[in-house]
């Protein structure tokens, strides 16, 4: 016999398999971030999605928290996929007639506005005075024309773009003697049309240099390492400034290198500037040094040199500096001189080089964290050694997502060739993962794209809106539903 409930109890409906009360606020505010969840969805998300799938390459759907199927595009030749970050899309040797004039080694490479510069150099035998120009477009450059001459022959100099104006500092003369000389030159912002190099008045080294890390800062030009009229490695680190019209003024000392090199690579990234490789007293060199620039605590008897708050007119006016240089053996790259340096999205990369007794080919790079360190070590990847065997002497120039590296000298002698790779490897066409998918998009480019990716967003959105407009309605109006349900079903055959 089964025991009938007490007057006055009702009998609650459970719902979730019986784990809730139908009627209660668990429930309710369970069914209530569902919906919630639901309509972000499908007003926000889907609409969104809608977008890039027509704009973009590829789309996501989900989150890619982990994706063992990857599907990479044919235009990685031959990459890891995905592409590791920070990678180089493997090097292409430039057709003949992007070559050089004539072969050069130890010149000055730079992209000055639209023109691709390489100045002075040797040829083998002595330095040079040439300069060769060269328009940048479509992700290459045009052949070379002859530029301005300089005032002397000049090789192993450096280059530093700066307010539109191409500085080239020091290297060696003639004789083979370093220089102290800082030559400008600048370009028509109308034609693009180049001046003549000229001295820079006013301005020299403290002494000649040759074989010196050469950067451009946000206010100023920075000269570290290289070779000194003693024929030594230097530890001299000096800065030029940059006044509010865009005059630089002469160079300043700032703190030693920590190891004395020449022919080192220098790069900036952040709030660091790298030295790494070249050749010490020792030889050729693997170590990493890095600067910290910003502005100096202290400014003479300036307000915060005696304790008080600067203000900010007279902080802002404080020029950048390097505060402090350190070294971590753990940070140490391949042992490198002449090698062909630069940074992109965030890296900072060494090619080619000599170990001290050949060119070498291998490629590597490091990506710096937050703090300057370098956590993930140096990086390499066969695929994306140079292509033409070793190289050393070479000028590497980061132009958009390329870069370029000219002439320079092989085992067999120096080259008048380039070579040309994409710091910029494309994403998987095509992942799976745990938690979402990667698949194709249209990729509609240009303002078309943009104008139909709006309407493809807009349409979703209405079409989106409708379907929550007919839930709704379904809900409101239940028993109304489920009677037409019902009277469907039953028309259907036995």
């Amino acid at each position: 016999m089964t025991k009938a409930l007490a007057p006055g109890r009702v009998a609650h409906r459970r719902a979730l398999f019986g784990a809730l009360d139908a009627d209660g606020w668990s429930w309710a505010t369970l069914k209530a971030f569902v919906w919630f969840i639901v309509i972000i969805l499908l007003l926000g998300y889907i609409p969104d999605r809608a977008y890039y799938f027509t704009v973009n390459r590829t789309v996501d759907l989900g989150i890619m928290v982990w994706s063992p199927v990857n599907l990479c595009p044919a235009e990685n030749d031959g990459l890891p996929c995905p592409a590791p970050a920070g990678a180089l899309v493997p090097w292409q040797l430039s057709p003949t007639q992007l070559d050089l004039p004539e072969a050069r080694t130890a010149g000055s490479a730079a992209q000055l506005g639209s023109t691709l510069l390489y100045v002075g150099g040797s040829n083998g035998t002595s330095p040079t005075t040439t300069t060769y120009a060269a328009k940048v477009a479509n992700g290459n450059f045009s052949g070379w024309t002859a530029g301005p001459d300089l005032p002397d022959a000049r090789q192993g100099a450096g280059i530093a773009i700066l307010n539109g104006t191409a500085y080239l500092v020091g290297g060696a003369g003639a004789d083979g003697a370093p220089t102290n000389t800082v030559w400008s030159m600048t370009a028509d912002s109308q034609t693009g049309a180049l001046g003549a190099w000229a001295p820079v008045k006013g301005v020299t080294l403290p002494e000649g240099r040759t074989g010196a890390g050469v950067l451009p800062l946000s206010d100023g030009i920075l000269v570290a390492g290289g070779t000194g009229p003693d024929g030594k490695p230097s530890t001299k680190v000096w800065k030029a400034t940059t006044d509010a019209k865009g005059v630089l003024g002469q160079f300043a000392a700032q703190p030693d290198l920590l190891d004395g090199v020449t022919d080192a690579s220098i790069a900036l990234d952040g709030a660091f500037v790298w030295v790494y490789g070249g050749t010490d007293t020792n030889g050729v060199s693997g170590a990493v040094q890095r600067g910290t620039v910003g502005k100096p605590t202290t400014a003479g008897a300036s307000p915060a040199a005696s304790g008080a708050a600067a203000p900010a007119a007279s902080a802002a006016a404080v020029p950048d500096a390097v505060l402090q240089w350190a070294v971590k053996d753990a940070a140490n790259v391949a042992p490198r001189t002449g090698a062909a340096g630069f940074t992109a999205n965030g890296s900072i990369y060494l090619v080619g080089g000599s170990d001290g007794t050949s060119p070498r080919p291998e490629v590597y790079w490091a990506t710096p964290d937050a703090s300057g360190e370098l956590t993930g070590g140096w990086l390499h990847l066969p695929v994306s050694d140079l292509p033409a065997g070793g190289l050393q002497g070479a000028s590497a120039v980061q132009s958009g997502s390329n870069v370029f590296v000219l002439g320079g000298t092989t085992a067999g002698g120096l080259v008048k060739s380039s070579e040309r790779a994409s710091t910029a490897p494309q994403e998987p066409f095509f992942q799976l993962g745990i938690a979402g998918v990667v698949v194709p998009a249209l990729q509609i480019p240009g303002e078309i794209g943009q104008q139909l990716g709006y309407l493809s967003a807009a349409g979703a959105g209405t079409l989106d809106f409708i379907i929550l407009a007919i839930i709704g309605w379904a809900y409101a109006n239940r028993p109304k539903v489920r009677g037409w349900w019902d009277r469907r079903r039953g028309r259907r055959p036995a």
